[in-house]
């Protein structure tokens, strides 16, 4: 298994159908002191290099299975510089993971919960090799994105240097435009009972990007604001492929997802070219279709910073242009 991961996405642990129970977690409240305090200080110490871009200490902790990922892990952290500008590193929360009990690499869940019972946070990975592992989730307290951390730590006992290992990082901006994950939430409802179908969904997108690091998590509150999106009538979870007239043509839109390459709130557009390569003839294409899109849906004009348009050709995907709303005719 590849533990590494790259900027908003730890790519090889992913929420699935699980084949394996012989694992187990231990909440942070529910830890030894001794381990709370070692995971506490080793997941502060990365999150730290990840903040100071100290790559000699990221490169020394990590997991020598790992070791061939260095430069995907790297990268991320590049990336990452500017979520994370002007913060201070403060621990969210800690889970110790125990798969050593797996004979193989197994898709494995891991049930979180509190010592009442009353609250699980659920782990799920993907071809987990056996052995113990930790979560560590982390914030940058005070920087303008938002910054938010979440590490994969892997028990090494091969080595001389037994002892907790970088696995994986992934880092996620945590507020737009000012605003966080709760207010995306709220403005999501707010959106669904003003009849604004489509705005709704994609609020609801950006608060579960907004509250959690990782894809890997589940919890009671991102259940419940998975189950108020499903709810949401006219959204545009079974619109696509979505045909837009635009005069003598019609423009098949493929897909609108979230896009945060500028740091603000957009959406991203991916669309059905007619194979014009010429640059200034694409970019009149995509203002075109982001035209089109917002007559159909005006709503959208109102809710998200621009528009990002992909045009899709052959099955190649080329990014064409970003606008800000103000700008689309």
């Amino acid at each position: 298994m590849r533990l590494c991961s790259k900027v908003c996405a730890v790519t090889a642990l992913l929420t699935m159908t699980l084949a394996s129970h012989a694992a187990t977690c231990t909440t942070q409240a529910e830890l030894l002191a001794q381990d709370r305090n070692t995971l506490a200080a080793v997941g502060g110490r990365l999150a730290e290099a990840v903040l100071q871009q100290d790559y000699d200490t990221l490169q020394s902790a990590l997991l020598p299975a790992e070791a061939r990922d260095w430069d995907g892990i790297r990268g991320a952290v590049e990336q990452a510089t500017p979520l994370m500008k002007g913060g201070q590193i403060q621990l969210r929360n800690v889970y110790l993971l125990d798969a050593s009990s797996l004979t193989a690499p197994a898709d494995t869940q891991f049930f979180c919960s509190n010592a009442s019972g009353s609250l699980t946070v659920t782990i799920t990975m993907r071809a987990l090799p056996p052995g113990r592992y930790a979560v560590v989730l982390a914030d940058a307290a005070g920087a303008p994105l938002g910054g938010q951390l979440g590490l994969i730590l892997g028990w090494d006992k091969t080595s001389s240097a037994t002892g907790w290992r970088l696995a994986g990082l992934s880092v996620r901006q945590g507020i737009f435009d000012g605003h966080d994950g709760v207010w995306y939430w709220t403005r999501a409802r707010e959106l669904a009972q003003a009849k604004q179908p489509w705005s709704a969904w994609y609020c609801y997108e950006i608060a579960r990007t907004l509250l959690v690091p990782v894809d890997f998590l589940s919890s009671p509150n991102l259940e419940k604001l998975a189950a108020e999106q499903a709810l949401i009538v006219g959204s545009p979870q079974l619109a696509f492929p979505y045909s837009l007239p635009d005069g003598q043509r019609t423009w098949k839109i493929d897909a609108v997802r979230l896009d945060a390459t500028l740091h603000q709130a957009d959406l991203g557009v991916i669309y059905e070219s007619t194979g014009v390569t010429d640059p200034a003839a694409l970019r009149t294409e995509a203002i075109a279709v982001m035209s089109a899109l917002l007559k159909a849906q005006p709503e959208l004009r109102q809710n998200f910073h621009g528009l990002w348009t992909y045009a899709v050709k052959d099955g190649k995907q080329t990014p064409v242009m970003e606008l800000p709303m103000a700008q689309i005719p």
